[in-house]
């Protein structure tokens, strides 16, 4: 490992304002020119992105674009073909999910991998639980996990010993990100955290991703939901087809050219229109 910065590459779409990393501010997380390919299928291609810590990043693209795939090489789960990644500052490699845990890096699937039998504070300490003269410290894990949610202000669930199987959707995904916040996560990448949710619990949801943010954690959405988007972001990253057409600060974005630079990589002359807030 390394401590130079690499050289920048110019980003297709930015604009200096708070969707941005302050001037001479780093981003926690710089991935330069990562390819990806699974034999003679390429799935992704020369893709830059920073992550800047303290704001919302969301990643965007139609299904196949590649989205997954990267968010999965910066876990540790897939090793790049080629390129580089930066983590706060410093070349890194994970080769291992691991490795990505151990640095801070922690991904929230759609699948949230939480066990349904399971009460809250068993799933948040899962792996790592917390021993006192050789015996489990219960009450210390109770005392950290209610904590944890008080902090995030997750206030619907009625005790830290409710087995998660009797959670809400949007709840599950509350326990899932305070399991991230309580290990320190500094950048925590979320998978299409509002799918199959409600209104309600979709509002709790990214009321939870923005107080992250608050938090001076780095987020990293990937959502097809257009309306969550632009409710909850203050960047904005377009894949397309394995290569990112498109990156920088909400501001340089309406839902019109972000459906045209989805699904076609530019954006056309006329952008009037608000678009249906949904591409997929």
């Amino acid at each position: 490992m390394t401590s130079s910065e690499p050289e920048s590459s110019p980003a297709p779409a930015v604009a200096e304002d708070s969707g941005s990393a302050r001037p001479g501010e780093l981003p926690l997380l710089r991935l330069r020119a990562i390819t990806k390919s699974f034999g003679p299928v390429q799935a992704l291609e020369g893709v830059d992105l920073d992550v800047p810590a303290g704001l919302v990043t969301a990643l965007v693209g139609d299904n196949g674009a590649g989205k997954s795939t990267l968010i999965k090489a910066i876990a540790g789960i897939y090793q790049p073909t080629s390129g580089e990644m930066w983590w706060q500052g410093t070349k890194a490699t994970f080769h291992l999910p691991r490795d990505a845990d151990a640095a801070g890096i922690a991904t929230v699937y759609q699948d949230l991998a939480l066990c349904d039998n399971l009460d809250i504070v068993q799933n948040m300490f899962l792996g790592h639980e917390q021993r006192r003269l050789g015996l489990l410290d219960e009450n210390d894990m109770e005392r950290r996990t209610a904590t944890t949610l008080a902090e995030l202000s997750v206030t619907t669930v009625k005790s830290v010993r409710q087995l998660v199987g009797s959670l809400s959707g949007g709840q599950r995904q509350s326990i899932a990100v305070a399991k991230a916040v309580m290990r320190d996560a500094k950048l925590v990448i979320m998978d299409e955290p509002t799918a199959a949710l409600g209104v309600a619990q979709t509002a709790q949801v990214l009321e939870l991703i923005r107080r992250l943010a608050d938090r001076g954690i780095a987020v990293l959405v990937i959502s097809h939901n257009l309306n969550d988007v632009f409710a909850v972001s203050d960047r904005i990253a377009v894949l397309r087809l394995g290569r990112m057409v498109a990156e920088g600060p909400v501001s340089d974005f309406d839902r019109q050219s972000t459906v045209q630079l989805i699904t076609t990589g530019v954006v056309s002359g006329d952008e009037d229109g608000e678009g249906s807030g949904e591409f997929a």
